[in-house]
């Protein structure tokens, strides 16, 4: 694929990818500046709750207010997109609806505002782009299948770990290798306290929202991606959240393997992390039986074998959405999507809930996230995380217990929840 040529025709004809970004927070505000170097893609319009942040992102890069049209209002909009000006709007179900723009990005790490965004894209046949894993490990399988038939693209976005992760796995695929793992790096231990308000100070010298570093500590993050991976490839969690051993690039091969042989795997074929010196990257532990390859491996440096570790030491988040973009509106391909549930992040109880309380967001004092298998979570009626905000606590929970149907009620009216429900009756159709 030649996507940069392609870009460069469509700049040349002047009809550039135009993108509609909702969420411009730290990731959002971000993309908005990667989109400006781009030839052959820009913004056309930007949603957020707080429009002093597009705002702000807009005139850091030097657009006059003359270049930004401020409204609510569709046919308004539509004018402003078409004249070549950001269009700046509250309202994040605006974009899915407008013609002048070829795809959005969804980029708040919220289920709720994520699946209506992604719902009432594929309703008008626009490409989605998720930055908001936590919503495709949610209802993906669905919204998926909907877009397919809707004849669009529906993806989780390049750069974020399950989409290099998941580009890792085909590569080794493509060239015939079995992948006994695939996995990340995570900076630093799981600290299961974490709180926004522990986290605030670091966050706020990071420039992040508290509760979004809360729930990288706390490991709901790093379960999520996981939980992707798994649902994008059909690898599973060898154990409930993984083993997330303190393994460095060097010893990958040696430890992410079958315990017959060393490692701490117990069968071929997971996805798990590391807390060693692996961070940022992501890795692919692959294997083949082919005595001439393993020959051929050895030759090009790759280690003895029979494992071996392809391993990207990096990954740029936002900086590479627009690779996800691209190849949506080029090529109409997914970069990486759950196409069926391997996996769930089930819910636990970060504190003691008492009954009759509402949990926050992930990320939250509340609560935390955890991978199962998914058909150990059902067995559990484990509440999966995505659908968790804004539920009410039905009996007390101890803190470390898993949120279950049985102790705890999602909030019914929620837009996530009611798709969750929908994906649930497909999947129980096609046992």
């Amino acid at each position: 694929m030649e996507i940069y040529r392609h870009l460069q025709e469509r700049e040349a004809e002047g009809d550039p990818i135009r993108v509609g970004l909702v969420g411009c927070g730290q990731m959002g505000s971000g993309l908005v500046h990667v989109v400006h170097q781009i030839v052959g893609m820009e913004i056309g319009a930007i949603s957020d709750i707080d429009v002093a942040r597009p705002l702000a992102t807009l005139g850091s890069m030097g657009v006059p207010e003359s270049g930004i049209c401020v409204t609510n209002e569709p046919g308004q909009a539509e004018d402003a997109v078409r004249a070549g000006k950001y269009v700046v709007t509250e309202d994040a179900l605006l974009l899915t609806k407008l013609d002048g723009l070829d795809v959005v990005v969804e980029a708040t790490g919220l289920t709720e505002v994520g699946s209506e965004v992604a719902w009432n894209c594929i309703l008008h046949s626009k490409h989605v782009v998720m930055l908001n894993v936590e919503t495709d490990v949610t209802v993906g399988p669905l919204l998926h299948r909907l877009a397919k038939k809707a004849g669009c693209v529906y993806t989780a976005a390049s750069g974020d770990e399950p989409g290099v992760c998941k580009t890792l796995y085909d590569f080794a695929r493509t060239m015939g290798f079995e992948v006994v793992c695939l996995g990340k790096g995570k900076n630093n231990p799981i600290d299961l306290e974490a709180t926004p308000e522990s986290c605030r100070e670091e966050a706020e010298g990071k420039g992040m929202n508290p509760k979004m570093l809360s729930a990288f500590k706390d490991g709901s993050k790093t379960m999520v991606e996981l939980a992707a991976m798994s649902n994008a490839t059909g690898l599973v969690p060898d154990v409930p959240g993984m083993h997330g051993p303190k393994v460095d690039v060097e010893d990958l091969n040696r430890v992410f393997v079958p315990q017959q042989d060393g490692g701490v795997l117990s069968r071929r074929g997971c996805v798990d992390y590391s807390t060693g010196k692996v961070a940022p990257g992501v890795f692919a532990i692959v294997a083949t039986p082919d005595p001439r390859i393993q020959t051929d491996m050895k030759f090009l440096s790759m280690g003895d074998g029979p494992y071996y570790t392809l391993y990207r030491p990096y990954h740029l988040c936002n900086v590479e959405t627009p690779v996800s973009i691209a190849e949506a509106v080029l090529y109409g391909e997914s970069t990486i999507v759950s196409e069926r549930m391997v996996s769930e992040v089930a819910t636990i109880a970060k504190r003691d809930l008492r009954a009759g309380e509402i949990v926050g967001e992930i990320g939250s004092p509340d609560i935390l996230g955890r991978t199962y298998a998914y058909r150990e979570a059902r067995a559990q009626q484990a509440i999966p995380l995505g659908i968790a905000p804004g539920g009410r606590v039905v009996e007390d929970i101890a803190k470390g217990e898993t949120l279950s149907e049985e102790n705890f009620a999602p909030d019914p009216d929620k837009f996530v929840y009611k798709l969750r429900r929908m994906q649930d009756a497909h999947l129980a159709l096609e046992k």
